[in-house]
């Protein structure tokens, strides 16, 4: 039974206890390597696959993780939705750490990473207007404990290249855009993503205030691990409660996102770009290949 619900831990989520029946993948991709190999078995009633996005020992800074590899895999071996936790900052004083955020917007200030999977003579423009599956990002909020208060649905995520930290005229700067969290690690992903036909959603987990907010300390590394681990169980919870339910329909097209994108004519198209299209545009890459 191929998985269908992907996970990409983030800062702190190394591993995912609960899931049976567990297979160790390493896949190979036209891309190299994922960033380790993906945890693939069953959790509750639903098939699950875990990958680590910084690897083991949190070894690839936001610059080095192999995107297109990590997104290839996951889209070979049955991904359909996937779920990325990432440790951000806030931008807000209204999101304290502790916030767990649901973005519905990027702006992507990387500039070193390779962004799309069409090149070598095949040119597409995937629409990525709205970078987050709206159909399973409801489905995740609906996942989250109720009764937790710490939950901002909406708003931007600023992704920087790094690994350094923002300068405070950055931080001030992003906040006047204006956008809600920053971080490291949603893009290429997103667009990654839906080109490759994947619903995708981030849960953001808020570590620190940047260095934007005069009453707090700078955001250092050891201020950030302080509050990963409490973030972590919350993230590991809501995947468990995610697990427990079907995952949605997607009626956004996320899946032929790039089916109807490619600028090339079938006729200038090489072999390998057709599959590659093909590969793309197919649901259930695993039982179809």
């Amino acid at each position: 039974m191929p998985a269908t619900l992907g996970i990409i831990g983030g800062s702190g989520l190394y591993d995912l206890p609960g899931i049976t029946d567990v297979e160790e993948l390493t896949v190979t991709t036209p891309y190299g390597g994922a960033s380790g190999p993906i945890l693939s078995g069953q959790m509750g009633d639903c098939a699950i696959a875990f990958l680590p996005r910084h690897g083991k020992g949190h070894r690839l800074n936001p610059s080095d993780v192999p995107y297109r590899a990590n997104i290839h895999a996951l889209k070979q071996i049955g991904v359909t939705h996937l779920l990325s936790v990432s440790a951000v900052g806030s931008l807000q004083a209204d999101l304290p750490p502790g916030t767990m955020v649901l973005p519905d917007q990027i702006v992507d200030r990387t500039v070193a990473r390779d962004r799309t999977f069409f090149e070598g003579g095949i040119v597409a423009h995937v629409s990525l207007a709205d970078p987050f599956c709206p159909d399973f990002q409801q489905h995740v909020l609906a996942s989250i404990d109720q009764a937790d208060a710490q939950v901002h649905n909406g708003g931007a995520y600023v992704c920087i290249e790094g690994p350094q930290f923002s300068t405070r005229a950055e931080s001030q700067l992003y906040r006047s855009w204006p956008a809600q969290i920053i971080g490291m690690t949603a893009m290429p992903e997103a667009r990654l993503a839906r080109e490759a036909g994947i619903c995708y959603c981030v849960v953001a987990t808020v570590t620190d205030y940047d260095v934007w907010h005069e009453s707090e300390e700078d955001v250092s590394v050891a201020s950030v691990l302080a509050v990963l681990a409490a973030n972590v169980d919350r993230s590991k919870s809501l995947i468990a409660s995610l697990a427990a339910s079907p995952l949605p329909a997607c009626t956004s097209g996320c899946a032929q996102a790039a089916a109807h994108a490619v600028s090339t004519s079938q006729d200038s198209r090489s072999d390998e770009n057709t599959a590659l299209l093909s590969f793309l545009t197919s649901r259930n890459a695993q039982s179809e290949s």
